[in-house]
């Protein structure tokens, strides 16, 4: 599978089934995937960052379209919900990415101030002060923890680099405040390896780090579209519900998304 691209800086309204009424930010190139992870979920594909030579939209562009995007949409039902930056990649490895988040609340303040903004994220970026700062002027920072264990981080979102997951765990704990987890759980093989964070050593194992981050609140989903991995399969809302379950145990607030 190809996978579906944005391809625009500023796209929908779509109806998220976490955020409601999502108005989309797209910081990424709008031809091609951008990112650090190579998720076997992705519906943006898989990562090929060598391609084709990466050019960033510039922040002045993002201020622009969103002001006037925001406001056509005003008084209308598409009025969003939540201002949403996710797109073809990993948003926070935009260069300016903390000014346009400055950009964004001020264009939200003026034209919709009831929506949320929201930053769905990998965490591979939090050891940088300036991205830790923006995030914690916005109403919803979504970052993705989807595995327990090392072995599983690699065959689930097989990060570029020397990403581990002990140095994602060692990110997120630098957030003390405003942090959502989202965890997408699924099963299946790819490339001869066995893939499942649902069994019970992986859901112990995550369970483990939930607990010692500690987070406002933690979401649970499972696939919703087709993904670059044929081999992986969808987990039941039950499953996720006896796991979310687990989590309020551990008094964490924890929402099922089906």
């Amino acid at each position: 599978m190809a996978g579906i691209l944005f391809d625009e800086l500023i796209f929908g309204p779509v109806r998220s089934r976490r955020l409601g009424i999502s108005l989309g930010i797209n910081l990424l190139p709008v031809h091609n995937k951008f990112c650090n992870f190579n998720c076997v979920y992705c519906e943006c594909g898989w990562t090929d960052n060598s391609t084709t030579k990466i050019e960033l939209p510039k922040r002045t562009d993002f201020k622009r379209l969103l002001s006037e995007k925001l406001q056509s949409l005003q008084n209308t039902p598409n009025q969003p919900d939540a201002i949403t930056f996710a797109g073809n990649g990993e948003p926070t490895t935009h260069p300016e990415f903390a000014g346009i988040i400055d950009d964004a609340i001020e264009a939200r303040d003026v034209y919709a101030p009831k929506a949320v903004i929201s930053v769905l994220s990998n965490a591979s970026m939090l050891h940088k002060k300036q991205v830790r700062d923006a995030l914690l002027k916005i109403d919803k920072n979504i970052q993705k923890l989807d595995a327990g264990t090392e072995i599983m981080f690699q065959r689930i979102n097989q990060p570029l680099g020397n990403l581990t997951l002990e140095k994602i765990v060692e990110n997120l704990l630098l957030i003390k405040e405003n942090l959502t987890i989202q965890t997408l759980f699924l099963r299946g093989e790819n490339n001869g390896e066995r893939i499942d964070n649902t069994s019970p050593e992986e859901i112990s194992a995550w369970l483990k780090l939930i607990d010692k981050i500690r987070p406002a609140e933690v979401m649970l989903y499972s696939i919703e579209r087709e993904t670059p991995a044929a081999g992986v399969e969808k987990v039941t809302r039950r499953e996720l519900e006896l796991i979310a379950r687990q989590v309020q145990e551990l008094g964490v607030k924890a929402v099922v998304f089906d």
